[in-house]
């Protein structure tokens, strides 16, 4: 299709002149090449004037550095339009939608920075005496009152600093409780679609990890898990609701079972965006539940940090959470750092200080914003988006599990199947499109798994879009026509196809001067 002075208006009418057309600089538009930091350097340039440092006796004991530091000499605007190009490469949720499943991208509300910069909240030091920052710890035992009302949970530790953190506080926790008791647990029960993080918690903590399959409509095996029970297992860690995107219906079964053993049920709240506000884990028998406030409260993702994990905990666990925690009393707040006194039976602490402070205040805004009502809406919008995507892909892609699906839809690759088209190549054409792939091969007991979790921020006309670049692309690969278009995509990224393997296998994480 040509516009009104005869150029085309869609890309790929284009990719041979795109292919082979070359610039001097290697740039293309705003799609700005930019070589290695330390490409950049040059002896003697700087970006900042430092005052020479008064004379001064060194405590180092002979070990002060002689060479040179290794990093490279730079202007401020070499630094700031490096890292400015950098960022343009990035996808981000600002940017558009994210259809990672299994992994809540939602949007992050501009009220929450706000507030998160606010004087005496924004700057204020973890080493600051208590009475200086009753505020702050005010908002830290708020927060974890929401925590506690939503779950249905009497107790919670607020200082894990991610999911996986908070999964390690919950077993610990479990731990703790059977060696109070004095029992030799050795076996931890997870289900094969589990998140990689759950069985890597529990060997952690130094217990077997004993795999249950599950049934054919995507939920854990409640016979399978009832033959392995018995007086050895320590615990049962159930995702809920599951990464195949369906809800648990047998979740309070398994939980009395557990619990006639002797164990307790640890449940990975990472999927908890599905039920929030519709669903008390409390009430379904769970000891220990961690949440992602970066994931159901909208706090960011923070490229692997600063994440935040809160643990839930039931009274049977309450006693063995661990320090500090905050407690209220009449002459205002304190913080609880030692295992004494109230918290006599605590496993320790975990971390330096008390938790993400930053994302607790996010956390609470968008609490605050939303109120009860409107957390319940955010778990029936999310399940809403999700069925929508299902429904809208799923007569050019397979569901391997009938029926409705809770917060992700999930497909598998069998209409790829004889195509030469993988769901990897997908995934890369998607690029082209505009879109951060979705998760693909995963969770593992779905061949080519293609997992989409749209959440409650995005708009049908989002989603449409979204559905429509699927199947043409989900079209034009059972079509046969032109193989090389997913084989050779993506096209428009700037580093095009790498070598994924070679990338993996013989990663180059040191830069090296030609000149050395």
């Amino acid at each position: 299709m040509l516009n009104n002075v005869g150029r085309p208006t869609r890309p790929e009418e284009m990719d041979g002149e795109v292919d082979n057309f070359e610039t001097y600089t290697g740039n293309k538009a705003l799609n700005l090449e930019t070589p290695l930091i330390f490409e950049q350097g040059e002896p003697g340039r700087v970006g900042v004037d430092l005052p020479e440092p008064k004379e001064f006796t060194d405590r180092l004991g002979g070990l002060s550095r002689e060479g040179n530091i290794g990093l490279p000499d730079l202007s401020e605007p070499q630094v700031l339009r490096h890292y400015v190009r950098l960022s343009r490469q990035n996808y981000s949720i600002d940017a558009g939608f994210y259809p990672l499943g299994s992994c809540t991208m939602k949007h992050n509300p501009r009220i929450n920075e706000k507030a998160a910069r606010l004087p005496g909240l924004g700057d204020i030091h973890p080493l600051q005496p208590v009475e200086t920052v009753q505020g702050a710890l005010e908002l830290i035992y708020e927060l974890g009152e929401w925590l506690k009302t939503i779950t249905g949970m009497p107790a919670v530790a607020m200082s894990p600093a991610a999911g996986a953190h908070g999964e390690l506080c919950g077993v610990m926790a479990i731990r703790a409780a059977h060696d109070a008791k004095g029992e030799a647990r050795t076996r931890i029960l997870v289900p094969e679609s589990a998140h990689g993080t759950n069985p890597a918690t529990a060997a952690l903590c130094g217990y077997k990890v004993d795999a249950v399959q599950a049934r054919p409509d995507g939920r854990m095996d409640i016979e399978a898990f009832k033959a392995k029970l018995g007086p050895d297992v320590a615990g049962v860690m159930l995702t809920n609701p599951n990464t195949c995107g369906l809800f648990e219906n047998d979740v309070k079964e398994i939980a009395d079972l557990i619990h006639g053993v002797g164990g307790y049920f640890y449940c990975d709240g990472a999927n908890f965006n599905a039920i929030l506000g519709r669903t008390r884990v409390g009430d379904l028998g769970v000891d220990a539940m961690h949440i992602n406030l970066h994931k159901t409260f909208s706090t960011p993702h923070g490229g692997g940090g600063p994440g935040s994990g809160p643990v839930v905990f039931s009274d049977a666990l309450a006693a063995y959470a661990p320090v500090p925690y905050v407690v209220k009393g009449e002459e205002g707040y304190r913080l609880q750092e030692q295992v004494e006194g109230d918290a006599q039976d605590s496993f320790g602490r975990m971390k330096g200080n008390h938790g993400q402070m930053g994302m607790f205040i996010r956390a609470l805004a968008y609490m605050l914003s939303h109120g009860a009502d409107g957390l319940k809406q955010i778990a029936e919008d999310a399940v809403l988006n999700a069925n929508y995507v299902r429904v809208g892909l799923n007569d050019l892609l397979h569901s391997p599990y009938d029926g409705i699906c809770m917060h992700e839809a999930l497909f598998d690759d069998s209409t790829l199947k004889d195509t030469g088209v993988t769901t990897l190549d997908i995934a890369k054409a998607m690029i082209d499109e505009g879109y951060h792939p979705m998760t693909m091969y995963f969770p593992l007991v779905v061949h080519g798994a293609m997992l989409i979790e749209p959440t409650e921020s995005e708009s049908k006309e989002t989603l449409d879009m979204f559905i429509g670049s699927m199947r043409h692309l989900i079209s034009k690969a059972q079509s046969g026509e032109s193989p090389e278009h997913f084989t050779q995509a993506p096209r428009f990224a700037p580093r095009r196809r790498l070598d994924e393997t070679s990338a993996a296998r013989k990663p180059v994480l040191r830069w090296t001067s030609s000149a050395s």
